[in-house]
């Protein structure tokens, strides 16, 4: 059974629709693929997801004593948070409302799954081959 480590990034001063797109980039990548992906993105977003994901492979090595290495990202998800409110100042003595979005991020690893050397079974298709009628013995009886 795989082993599931989290870490949680609320109140981010970036709006989730940003964030998404840096998120949808690295779901389901091996930690270090995404690692790199995320130093090279030239995004704003790109950076506290980064941190994000250090400090999920830090609570992996520390609580769990997880490598690096047998880590996947199983599942991020970006949420909306609390929306500021803001009045911007228009012509005519009115105002225009701005408002300032927030986001949640939720990041879940999981150990990479141990492939076990697949054994032979010869023997297994050599009996499915003696199981299955020849076709010409099965044309041979329709035609009788």
């Amino acid at each position: 059974m795989s082993q599931l480590v989290t870490a949680k990034l609320r109140f981010l001063r970036t709006g989730p629709r940003k964030v998404r797109l840096v998120a949808d980039l690295i779901r389901g990548r091996k930690v270090q693929r995404a690692i790199d992906a995320l130093t090279l993105l030239n995004k704003h977003a790109a950076r506290p997801v980064l941190k994000l994901l250090m400090s999920a492979l830090a609570n992996a090595k520390h609580n769990f004593k997880i490598e690096p290495e047998q880590l996947r990202i199983k599942a991020i998800t970006v949420d909306g948070g609390p929306v500021l409110k803001r009045w911007m100042p228009r012509a005519h003595g009115r105002a225009t409302p701005i408002r300032e979005r927030t986001s949640h991020i939720n990041l879940v690893l999981e150990t990479l799954a141990v492939r076990e050397p697949k054994k032979n079974s010869d023997s297994k298709v050599a009996s499915e081959k003696k199981a299955t009628p020849d076709k010409k013995a099965v044309s041979d009886k329709s035609k009788k």
